[in-house]
């Protein structure tokens, strides 16, 4: 069999994070098995569906860096298609036209609710002739289900679900206005996309016994279910925007890397023995429905924060210093200079061993980009400064011009050598260059600081220093 998964958003919102993990999964269950990662935009509530929140779901999937086969295929598009296959039903006595008023369906809602059932359409025009429509009133085209047995759905990650044919009502295939129904829409694209494995959350398990008797009535073959549980928040409860339930460019504006994100989500709801860290071409050699768990995940943005820093010990240093570069830019709305740039590839070994985001990386490479202010805002790195500290800096600042190889070993050598005639311990020296080099009182190793500024800049800061 040629699979082929599908991604099936509605541009209501942003790509949110449940939402791409389950694209996710379509995309690695797709390519595991060499066959095609379909998108489909199911765009049919015109009202509100936004070119602005569609923008921001393929957005999303690109900076995730989940391509899809072919071009995105909109659901509103299709209307006609689904309407036709509603009136094909109708043609051949699968489905019938229900000319139930408003003040009868109110009834029906108003019964259930004293039963404490939810309501149920109770079929009265199921078998009626249209001959005895009352006038005025727009039909509804309901799918005639069947009255009996069971609708089974043979789940791959749930198991056998089996739902009593009499739970189930006459679903509604179009509505009075003619529109066809989200149920029925979903079906015909199904079927006509090819889709041979639906993965999506849980919380649609219920649309699928209903689905399923859909695909059937079309004589269509139905295709196989995969209801992956949703992901909560640390305190187990259903996800919300307190816990993280944020749009994928909120992570990547908080600095998350796209292959970090991509195997953190991995990690939600499916394993392959302990293995947390798992590079985009073994998960794709290694992922199957059968090791998706059936219990809902919690977002855990420590580990989150945890999977990130290694993406960013291992990305490429050209790539986390554009990223670098660019996050700067942004936060301080001015460019940054191609010396400052070069700066920070050569002082980016200490930097990114130190950051968990790329924000974190560019808040500590301001210090490859603008030179500190006196009086200092760090209140302890001032009081560095204070004292002997100032005169400290400016005795480094004349032994350090006189250096010719400028390396971190002599740099090094050279400041020791002025703690040493001055009986000092080395951090009484190096602390004070510290805070007239980088406005701070922590930062990677001094020596390395110097050496990706230059001679000439780290001189010019020393006797900055007032």
């Amino acid at each position: 069999m040629n699979v082929v998964t599908r991604f099936a958003p509605s541009p209501t919102g942003f790509l949110h994070i449940g939402g791409a993990r389950t694209a996710l999964f379509n995309w690695l269950f797709a390519r595991h098995h060499g066959g095609q990662f379909l998108l489909r935009i199911e765009d049919t509530d015109r009202k509100r569906s936004t070119s602005e929140a569609m923008d921001a779901i393929l957005a999303g999937l690109r900076w995730l860096e989940l391509d899809w086969y072919g071009d995105e295929f909109y659901q509103s598009r299709g209307i006609e298609r689904h309407k036709a296959t509603a009136q094909e039903l109708l043609r051949d006595g699968k489905a019938y036209l229900c000319y139930c008023t408003p003040e009868e369906l109110t009834e029906m809602r108003e019964t259930a609710r004293k039963n404490g059932r939810s309501m149920r359409y109770d079929g009265r025009w199921r078998d009626r002739d249209p001959a005895d429509a009352p006038k005025g009133v727009d039909p509804v085209v309901r799918l005639k289900t069947p009255l009996d047995g069971v609708t089974i759905v043979d789940d791959q990650v749930q198991g056998p679900v089996c739902v009593e044919n009499t739970q189930l009502d006459d679903m509604i295939l179009l509505r009075s206005d003619g529109t066809p129904t989200y149920m029925h829409s979903v079906v015909v694209d199904d079927h006509d996309m090819g889709v041979t494995h639906i993965i999506r959350g849980d919380d649609h398990l219920t649309n699928a016994a209903r689905q399923t008797q859909l695909f059937s009535a079309f004589g269509w073959e139905v295709p196989t279910f995969a209801h992956i549980p949703l992901i909560h928040g640390p305190d187990g409860k259903k996800l919300s925007k307190r816990h993280g339930a944020l749009g994928v460019e909120a992570y990547r504006d908080m600095g998350y890397l796209p292959d970090a994100l991509r195997n953190y989500l991995l990690r939600l709801g499916w394993s392959h023995d302990d293995e947390e860290l798992i590079s985009t071409e073994q998960a794709v050699s290694w992922f199957d429905l059968d090791a998706v768990g059936q219990s809902p995940s919690r977002m855990d943005f420590a580990k989150l924060e945890s999977v990130n820093s290694h993406y960013i010990q291992q990305e490429d240093s050209a790539k986390l210093v554009e990223l670098t570069i660019r996050r700067i830019v942004e936060s301080q709305a001015a460019p940054v200079t191609l010396e400052a740039q070069g700066r920070i590839l050569s002082g980016l070994v200490g930097l990114r061993q130190r950051a968990k985001t790329i924000n974190e990386l560019a808040e500590a490479a301001m210090i490859y980009v603008n030179r500190p202010v006196f009086p200092l805002d760090n209140a302890k790195a001032a009081r560095l400064l204070e004292n002997d500290g100032g005169t400290l800096v400016l005795d480094s600042a004349k032994l350090l011009i006189t250096i010719d190889d400028w390396s971190e070993e002599t740099i090094e050598a050279a400041v020791r050598k002025l703690a040493e005639s001055k009986s000092l311990g080395f951090g009484k020296v190096a602390q004070p260059l510290r805070a007239a080099l980088t406005g701070s009182n922590a930062s990677p190793s001094i020596f390395e600081v110097m050496k990706a500024l230059g001679k000439n800049e780290t001189i010019a800061r020393l006797n900055a220093v007032p």
